[in-house]
């Protein structure tokens, strides 16, 4: 009977151990992958031209600072919408919010979090984009401030589930103890327990800043797909595109091992690059957050 029980964990710590592994040998799959298809861009096209500011693959301009940039302001626009909204969300159903309504408004946030980005993507091309074009007198509606605002929308929810489930880690003691020592609620809340939830609370909006760079339906519908430099002040309000509209538009059209299919190739290894820097800058700022909060405690 031990040898079976054994065996059995054996088995099942093997099991796990390979789980764990298969995701780091997927990711350097999916990472060779985009090299292989990506880097004869390199050979291909010049780095003058590939470093442009012009794309219109017809006339072969592979210009991709247009598309880095839309979507970067596209992201920045949607985390400066998710992170407050999402952040003081979590603090009220966590803190705030009576049990009745936590239980009403936890699984109205997690039903959010699983619409699909094209219905998202139809609300704002029939509701917002005409609002934000006569509440804001702009020629069209279809810019990169509606796609923030949408994708800001589609971040909170995720935003919102971690960070509240961050809070309610936090003891009960720490919140008892700020209050014997004469501290109001919102003392409590900003000077003790968002403290000692901070790395949670970090790892929220990375999540959600990592759901929202590699949106794809929602932004090719609503930003106007407009191939155009978002580096000044007015580019929030006018149409731009960004790096997964561009793929998801345009893959589908080009021929196989030409200079354009290697070229959206590449876009998605700069993607891949940039989403892995955002996340190993997380993880160090949440591990130095983690030993912090160790050194305080002890």
């Amino acid at each position: 009977m031990e040898k079976s029980l054994n065996w059995r964990e054996f088995v099942i710590t093997r099991a796990v151990k390979a789980s764990g592994y298969s995701a780091i040998l997927f990711v350097a799959l999916i990472f060779f992958f985009l090299l292989r298809e990506g880097l004869p861009t390199l050979g291909e096209v010049d780095a003058s031209s590939l470093l442009g500011i012009r794309w219109y693959p017809i006339e072969n301009y592979f210009g991709i600072l247009p598309l880095i940039t839309g979507s970067l302001v596209v992201t920045l626009g949607a985390t400066l919408v998710a992170v407050p909204f999402g952040i003081g969300t979590a603090v009220y159903i966590s803190e705030i919010a009576p049990r009745w309504m936590r239980e009403i408004l936890k699984p109205l946030v997690e039903l959010l979090g699983g619409l699909p980005s094209v219905v998202m993507g139809f609300l704002g091309i029939l509701i917002l984009s005409p609002f934000l074009r006569v509440f804001l007198d702009l020629p069209t509606g279809l810019t990169a401030f509606t796609g923030s605002l949408l994708l800001g929308g589609i971040a909170v929810p995720t935003v919102v589930s971690v960070a509240e489930d961050a809070l309610d880690s936090v003891p009960r003691g720490y919140r008892e103890g700020a209050w014997a020592l004469g501290a109001t609620q919102w003392q409590t809340i900003w000077r003790v327990t968002l403290p000692a939830a901070k790395s949670g609370v970090l790892t929220a909006i990375m999540l959600g800043i990592g759901r929202a760079i590699g949106e794809t339906m929602t932004v090719m519908m609503v930003t106007g797909n407009a191939p155009v430099l978002a580096i000044k002040l007015g580019s929030l309000f006018s149409p731009v595109r960004t790096m997964t509209a561009t793929i998801a538009a345009e893959m589908g059209e080009v021929a196989n091992g030409s200079v354009h299919y290697h070229t959206l190739f590449f876009i998605g290894m700069v993607l891949f690059i940039i989403s892995l820097t955002v996340n190993i800058v997380a993880s160090s700022v949440i591990f130095r957050a983690k030993k912090r909060a160790e050194r305080i405690l002890s």
